[in-house]
């Protein structure tokens, strides 16, 4: 396979699109390669880069079945589910604490 077509940003033909756009539409590349990609210029930095795919080779997205349903809802429980008290959160724990808000205030008020 040769070198991918980059395009400019916004100046895509149609037909193209990302994953986001894909998943707007109800489709998901379903096994294509990327067919091209697009780039965002930006001053002293390298160029943001999107890749897209081919419209006409997407597939619809598969239906959320209820077992998939109960096991994204189990994983979402266990990510606002704090590990030293135990509570659901309300939130996502940030990975960045490993604990809810809370938690991390007492401890480091405890250290202090």
């Amino acid at each position: 396979m040769g070198a991918l077509p980059v395009y400019r940003w916004r100046l895509a033909p149609d037909g193209y699109a990302t994953r986001r756009q894909l998943r707007a539409l109800g489709l998901r590349p379903g096994g294509q390669e990327v067919a091209a990609e697009v780039q965002r210029p930006r001053r002293r930095r390298p160029p943001l880069v999107a890749y897209l795919y081919r419209i006409d080779l997407a597939k619809p997205v598969r239906p959320m079945t209820p077992r998939r349903r109960a096991a994204l809802e189990a994983a979402m429980v266990a990510r606002r589910t704090c590990p030293n008290c135990r509570r659901d959160a309300g939130y996502c724990i940030p990975p960045s604490l490993g604990m809810c808000v809370a938690c991390s205030d007492l401890d480091t008020e405890s250290a202090a």
